[in-house]
């Protein structure tokens, strides 16, 4: 038989990728049609709350109805895209079919009523819960239900940001900081294609990004067809990135560890983030931090859409999107944080751009997919994922900025399920095969460790 199958090698490929495509079928079809419903119920309340300003008020009590179907529908549904990380590392107890609708549910609750927050969280356990319910129902060994929870990770993704490649190659990336397995990669790119398709059939349109910016045709130096000084500026900003994936995620993860130790009664954890949201709208006196902020009827509001121009953000609107969204996720509502992390990268790109002369629009599409690479450990899905929202004219600024942040944004990241399986730089060895959560542990404690060695001794 052995022989057999080293003589006939081609003939079992075609076996394997066949059964998958079947398998996947369903799956994709399934999370690409509750992905668009779940698009255009966010499009229908987006609307919404821009007419009723006022529903800001109510979100410390939307606040506590997500706390309480969380906890009395949930079962263990609150650990999200970690959840689903664990079970492909570890199969175990398996992700519930519940957490596709109620993340659909308390994501829409939280955009209803000023939260801000992203959708690819939601996407994803969409993804990945329903891939676990059709895996449940085939009886799938847990070598399959690994992959096949990464094809809904990747048909989530692929279908709520129409970025079908990114899709496959997040889904393979984001399991493990520094290495990628192809077993899974036909599975994914399948599952993320037919469910982009999918999505975009119901009459999902995606918003539309564009950079003017082109080098097509400029020779600087007979061997050099690229702007040294840009090219430098792009490092310089792509160090920034890395640094503000790494704030954000320490950031998120601080606020929701802090609160869950200091207040005692679990249902004021999102009615203090709830009042806190509401305090910061008023002190800034303007609610464009609020929600998704990909655009905004506003023309004068900041948006991701009008960070691509000149003069179209602040020089802190990054840092105001971080602090409302830190606040948001790390007190219990629900949502994502690429969609976020877009906006707070497009804008620090806008700044940076703005101080340094370098092109507006490059550099908030560098910042729009540099911060998520960092912040996620997906140097290689974001590169892509900036040529397929971007074009391919300037792809090597995509990679140099996604690439420096990656490194910059050292061994930390939202997800913290996320496993260190190639450390970064040699000399961090020691994080090898722990995940996010674990270093971020012992960073904490050794940083502890130092202040006592260092402090006063008087």
């Amino acid at each position: 038989m052995k022989q057999f199958k080293t003589t006939f090698e081609h003939f079992f490929i075609v076996s394997h990728l066949f059964r998958w495509t079947l398998l996947i079928i369903p799956v994709s079809f399934t999370v690409g049609s509750l992905v668009a419903l779940f698009l255009w119920l966010l499009d229908k309340v987006m609307w919404l709350r821009w007419g009723h300003p006022w529903l800001l008020y109510f979100l410390p009590l939307a606040g506590i109805l997500i706390y309480v179907l969380y906890k009395y529908l949930g079962k263990n549904s609150d650990a999200g895209n970690n959840l689903i990380m664990d079970e492909i590392h570890e199969p175990g107890g398996g992700v519930p079919a519940r957490m596709a609708p109620l993340v659909l549910l308390t994501t829409i609750i939280t955009h209803l009523f000023g939260g801000s927050a992203g959708r690819e969280g939601t996407a994803v356990q969409i993804g990945g819960s329903l891939a676990n319910f059709f895996a449940r129902i085939w009886k799938l060994p847990k070598g399959d239900v690994r992959m096949i929870l990464m094809a809904g990770i990747a048909a989530g993704f692929g279908a709520v940001f129409g970025t079908p490649v990114t899709g496959a190659i997040f889904a393979l990336e984001v399991l493990a900081v520094g290495r990628i397995r192809h077993d899974a990669l036909m599975p994914c790119f399948i599952a993320s294609v037919l469910a982009d398709i999918t999505c975009s059939a119901w009459g999902i349109r995606h918003t539309h990004y564009h950079i003017a910016f082109s080098e097509e045709g400029k020779t600087w130096l007979s061997f050099l067809h690229v702007d040294f000084l840009l090219l430098i500026k792009v490092i310089a900003g792509g160090v920034l990135f890395g640094l503000t994936g790494y704030f954000f995620a320490e950031a998120s993860h601080t606020i929701k560890s802090y609160s869950n130790k200091w207040i005692k009664i679990k249902w004021l954890i999102p009615v203090t983030g709830g009042l806190l949201i509401i305090l910061f709208t008023f002190v800034l006196g303007t609610q464009d931090y609020l929600s998704l902020g990909v655009t905004n009827p506003d023309k004068n509001a900041v948006s991701i859409v009008s960070c691509f121009h000149a003069g179209g953000a602040t020089y802190f609107s990054w840092l105001w999107k971080l602090l409302f969204t830190a606040i948001t996720l790390g007190t219990g509502f629900k949502g994502g944080e690429v969609t976020p992390l877009f906006f707070i990268g497009a804008a620090l790109g806008n700044t940076i751009a703005m101080i340094s002369g370098a092109p507006v629009d490059l550099m908030a599409g560098l910042g729009f997919i540099a911060v998520f690479a960092g912040a996620t450990n997906t140097p290689i899905a974001c590169t892509i994922m900036g040529v397929e929202l971007f074009g391919t004219g300037n792809v090597l600024y995509f990679a140099v900025a996604c690439f420096t942040a990656y490194y910059f944004s050292g061994h930390s990241g939202i997800y913290h399920a996320q496993r260190v399986a190639v450390s970064k730089v040699s000399m961090l060895d020691d994080h090898t095969d722990k995940t996010l959560h674990d270093v971020r542990e012992k960073r904490i404690k050794n940083r502890q460790q130092w202040m006592r060695k260092s402090g006063p001794t008087l």
